[in-house]
């Protein structure tokens, strides 16, 4: 018994000068005075050095050594350089396609903006001045000019279509994941198509003016905000309530497209320094403008009339 108890004092004298040092809470108070005595010295020994260390403590120093250690630092900094240039190689290869900085300026909108411009596409017959402002042969951001267009609203009424797509789907009981796909991809088709098909008619034409592919994006998009529109009336109302709403949201955003569209394709006619778009007919011009709104109508029934029974 002497020589067992001479082993366990042995065994404890380590173990207190390995305490944490003055100022460190302890984690556990040291009762190992009234424990019973271990079987094995070596048992005991190399659990407290791979138990988990209190905060502050022995562990915690491995921690910042690992950080101190030059080897780990340098693999920090190499992984992080390569993240920065994995960045850049993604933001370079964005850039081949979209101009970045040129889609900031269809995004640059504020609050004031968005409620002009709703009021403007749902109320546009008493807006007067339709022509885009200009700072020195650059146009004027959406903010400061509520003739421009932006991809703000129709990217915000994408987004409560679906929503209210649901919604009607749901208080149908004909609600589903696949059916909800169907009518976002749907919907995101028309425009792509409707866009592909101004672009190649305005080359076909020869048409050269400032309307860039965003800007056929905005202006496609903007139905979106009628589509809303048509189905909360027939949500509202029925089928009555419908067909009112779908009558005046495509008449207020065939006039909207007829005067934005106007005063791009129409007054190239004019503005083109070389010549180049002397060989298409002014009236072709016109056709094209007037086949651009008239299209409106169209889909958005297309993509509306099976919400609303």
């Amino acid at each position: 018994m002497d020589l067992s108890h001479h082993g366990y004092r042995a065994s404890a004298k380590p173990r207190a000068r390995a305490a944490p040092p003055a100022g460190d809470p302890l984690l556990f108070d040291d009762t190992s005075s009234a424990a019973a005595p271990m079987n094995s010295q070596g048992y005991y020994t190399p659990g407290y050095d791979m138990g988990g260390a209190p905060p502050g403590g022995p562990g915690n120093a491995g921690v910042n050594n690992l950080f101190a250690d030059p080897m780990a630092s340098a693999a920090m900094m190499y992984g992080s350089s390569l993240a920065n240039q994995g960045k850049d190689m993604v933001n370079k290869e964005i850039s081949r396609y979209v101009s970045v900085n040129k889609l900031k300026y269809f995004f640059a909108v504020d609050s004031k903006y968005v409620m002009k411009k709703l009021l403007l596409l749902m109320f546009p017959y008493t807006h007067q001045d339709w022509e885009v402002r200009y700072h020195r042969d650059t146009p004027l951001t959406p903010r400061h000019d509520v003739n421009a267009p932006d991809l703000y609203i129709p990217s915000m009424a994408f987004i409560t279509y679906i929503l209210l797509t649901g919604m009607a789907l749901g208080i149908q009981k004909r609600f589903s994941p696949e059916v909800l796909g169907l009518c976002a991809s749907t919907a995101l088709v028309w425009v792509v198509i409707e866009v592909l098909v101004m672009l190649l008619s305005l080359y076909l034409l020869t048409v050269h003016s400032d309307l860039s592919t965003f800007d056929l994006i905005a202006y496609s998009g903007y139905k979106y905000v009628g589509m809303i529109f048509t189905v909360l009336g027939g949500l509202l109302f029925g089928s009555d309530g419908y067909f009112v709403a779908l009558a005046w949201s495509s008449c207020a955003l065939m006039f909207f497209i007829v005067r934005s569209l106007k005063m791009k394709i129409l007054s190239s006619l004019s503005n083109d320094p070389m010549g180049a778009g002397a060989s298409a007919k002014p009236r072709l011009r016109l056709y094209i403008t007037v086949a651009t709104a008239a299209f409106q109508p169209i889909i958005i029934y297309w993509l509306t009339s099976h919400l609303v029974r």
